[in-house]
């Protein structure tokens, strides 16, 4: 008698939860968007997208808050890919809100634009009257990101108050919201690092440049490697020298570290990663490095 296996494996299961939120929202809301940068956690979700929707096309915008200090590899990455699809890209730019008053340029050697994002984003969700907006947020992340929900409601400030969060029963969410409130779906909440690279591994889900091994000229800040770059601003006692590295997560130059490596594959990535005990949010990102309380508060304001 023939036996068949029935059973799923992880990355099967987490999928399936992903295309089911997916599904959920763009049946429930009017005007959904999904937050996507070139960045490896939203390529997965953009894949799961496809994928919940496949053979008609998206339904929803594709949306990147742009903070004009992104690494060029994955700005040209993301241009592309969404050439691929026939996507429509909205770009929400940082520089555009500081010329327009909206926010304050930082000054001084540690100067980001990270931060200034949230008013970008929130005047972008206004703009275009988004009621669901996907992130690639996963629970891993942080200790704050551990707190949210999948559905993690947003009043008419685009605040989130952890207090106040709605109850998630099994695979029911509760969509109800009223006019100028939204709702920031993260539909990979479930997910770890390795869980992306296992996932972009098996789906053979091409990547930036950036995410492998390469020789690139940077600096050391707290113990972290910076690029050399002009919008980079750099110490006299910051030498700058060249080192073979990658990066397991992009963002904003100022603030976004590689770390030293030889990955050049997925394989090897996946090795990498399933070794180290530092995540890849404290390993690399400057403007985390801050206490728990301190990340809760900026998602308070808005944050992503």
């Amino acid at each position: 008698m023939l036996q068949r296996d029935y059973t799923t494996s992880q990355l099967d299961v987490l999928e399936a939860e992903a295309i089911h939120v997916m599904r959920e929202v763009a049946a429930e809301f009017e005007r959904p968007c999904l937050l996507f940068s070139g960045g490896k956690d939203s390529i997965v979700m953009l894949r799961v997208a496809e994928k919940a929707f496949w053979p008609a096309p998206i339904p929803f915008p594709l949306m990147h808050v742009d903070t004009g200090h992104n690494f060029p590899e994955v700005i040209d990455f993301r241009d592309r890919r969404v050439a691929e699809l026939n996507a429509r890209l909205v770009v929400a730019s940082v520089q555009a809100s500081i010329d327009a008053g909206r926010v304050m340029e930082e000054t001084g050697r540690r100067a980001s634009r990270n931060r200034l994002q949230t008013t970008t984003l929130l005047d972008a969700i206004e703009e275009n009257e988004y009621d669901a907006v996907f992130g690639g947020a996963r629970r891993d992340e942080e200790k704050a990101r551990a707190k949210e929900r999948v559905f993690s409601f947003r009043d008419d400030f685009g605040q989130w108050d952890p207090k106040n969060q709605r109850p998630e029963l099994w695979n029911l969410y509760n969509t109800r919201i009223r006019k100028g409130e939204h709702i920031r779906v993260f539909p990979l909440s479930n997910w770890t690092e390795l869980d992306i690279w296992y996932y972009i591994q098996r789906e053979g889900i091409e990547i930036p440049s950036i995410y492998f091994a390469h020789t690139r000229k940077v600096f050391e800040r707290d113990g972290m490697l910076l690029s050399d770059d002009e919008v980079v601003q750099r110490g006299d006692d910051e030498p700058i020298f060249e080192a073979v590295v990658r990066y397991r997560t992009v963002g904003d130059m100022t603030c976004t570290g590689a770390v030293a490596s030889t990955a050049t594959t997925v394989e090897q990535i996946i090795e990498e990663v399933a070794a180290t005990r530092i995540t890849e949010r404290g390993a690399t990102r400057a403007d985390d490095r801050a206490s728990e309380a301190a990340m809760e508060d900026r998602k308070k304001e808005g944050y992503f």
